[in-house]
């Protein structure tokens, strides 16, 4: 099943806005492995928005931990202008392209540390392309709920969440959509 989404003109432009500085700045600095525009659209962008898309309805405070170039959080930003999303990422050159990039989105912050050093609490962490061996540590402290794009291997029930069946991408080659809820003392008991 697709998950629907219609964009306004103003998204779009959004979308577009951030695809051209994403185009520009990774020919000096390395945001991202893919260099080729429609590879781009599909891996980075349709796979972030179909993620917004399923996230619940209403105002969520969303952490993109290990944003990068602010996938999924930048393009789930703007897809959910009534949420609040917090880009994670460490790499200083790319917490400075979030910040540009995201100059013109209100709903969306910049934080330039590790996550391991974030104190917010969140209703809601999202992830891509960022091992699970690093998010296990933090992820039950950051939110009680998680959303990971990312391959066939099963999340480790350690992270401290049960996991849905994954939900294949439309785009095929293997990707998915993992979604987690914590799991309390109580129900493991």
């Amino acid at each position: 099943m697709f998950a629907e989404f219609v964009l306004t003109g103003e998204q779009e432009a959004a979308l577009e806005a951030h695809l051209d500085l994403l185009m520009r700045w990774n020919r000096t600095l390395n945001l991202t492995a893919i260099r080729n525009r429609e590879e781009a659209i599909e891996r980075h962008y349709c796979e972030s928005l179909f993620l917004g898309a399923k996230l619940p309805a209403g105002r969520l405070r969303i952490a993109d931990v290990g944003s990068g170039a602010g996938f999924p959080g930048f393009p789930v930003a703007v897809l959910r202008p009534e949420c609040s999303v917090t880009l994670i990422e460490s790499h200083q050159r790319k917490a400075v392209f979030l910040r540009e990039a995201s100059r013109k989105v209100p709903n969306v912050k910049v934080a330039a540390k590790r996550a391991e050093d974030v104190t917010e609490a969140f209703d809601w962490v999202i992830s891509r392309a960022v091992s699970y061996g690093d998010l296990g540590s933090f992820l039950k402290r950051l939110a009680p709920n998680v959303d990971l794009l990312g391959g066939a291997e099963r999340p480790a029930e350690v992270m401290g969440f049960v996991w849905d069946p994954p939900v294949a991408l439309p785009w095929g080659r293997q990707r998915f959509l993992w979604t987690g809820r914590a799991v309390s003392r109580e129900t493991r008991a």
